[in-house]
């Protein structure tokens, strides 16, 4: 699922002429869209819906454009990253899901990416199965937040935003 870009011009007369801050991109990996459908006692019973409407509450109240990406595909999130370099993206936050753990070719997208980027996780991977405590992609990204619910995602926003 993803929510288009806007040009400079759109925003500019989306919100009145007023420039809007930061440009900040939210990738979602394989399974994000299933939130409040899969495995409910380790993700909660939020729904997709309910992140969408709170990542788009946070841009608002934060003056930042904020596109939301999501997909089960490897290459269309790579494909996504590299997009970033050339669409005035300033910031990244990234829940590859699964792709944490073995996918190198999204850590080399994100290696050549060099705005801010935090990798966030719902569940505490390190309280979890062995395969999810290892993760290509971490290394590099700024930071990397885990454990705290849907809430991670507004405190990688923040990181971001103080970058």
């Amino acid at each position: 699922m993803w929510s288009p870009c806007r040009t400079a011009e759109q925003e500019k007369e989306r919100f009145g002429g007023k420039v809007r801050g930061m440009k900040i991109l939210v990738i979602n990996g394989p399974n994000l869209n299933f939130l409040g459908i899969r495995e409910k006692s380790v993700y909660g019973t939020q729904n997709y819906d309910d992140l969408l409407q709170m990542i788009a509450k946070k841009g608002e109240e934060e003056n930042c454009v904020i596109e939301v990406f999501q997909s089960n595909h490897e290459g269309a999130i790579i494909d996504r990253i590299q997009d970033s370099y050339f669409d005035g993206t300033e910031g990244i936050v990234i829940n590859p899901g699964a792709f944490t753990h073995y996918s190198y070719a999204i850590r080399d997208a994100l290696a050549s990416i060099t705005v801010p980027k935090v990798e966030i996780h719902i569940s505490d991977i390190t309280q979890r199965e062995e395969f999810r405590k290892v993760s290509v992609t971490a290394p590099v990204c700024d930071r990397q937040i885990y454990g705290q619910g849907l809430d991670g995602y507004l405190q990688a926003i923040d990181f971001i935003l103080s970058r």
